[in-house]
């Protein structure tokens, strides 16, 4: 889970030193993936009772809002590079 959680920032850091936009939207879709796998394993640890169910409320939400915000990021770098 630290991994999958760690690469998601990475992998925008990363985009953004590449320097150009086309390898920006490569890494926002490879942190984009990161996130189900992410998901995936929050379901796993919750199903196998890793921890209280309530443990997990704040990781999902925190999950969500990254989801939302890495979605608004792709659209406007969408927006952008149309207007290229």
């Amino acid at each position: 889970m630290r991994r999958s959680a760690i690469s998601v920032p990475s992998n925008i850091a990363e985009g953004y030193g590449r320097g150009t936009r086309k390898e920006y939207n490569h890494f926002y879709s490879i942190a984009y993936g990161s996130t189900p796998e992410l998901e995936t394993q929050l379901i796993i640890a919750k199903e196998l009772d890793f921890a209280t169910k309530s443990l997990f409320l704040k990781p999902e939400q925190l999950l969500e809002e990254v989801l939302r915000m890495l979605n608004t990021m792709t659209a406007n770098n969408k927006k952008l590079n149309s207007k290229i």
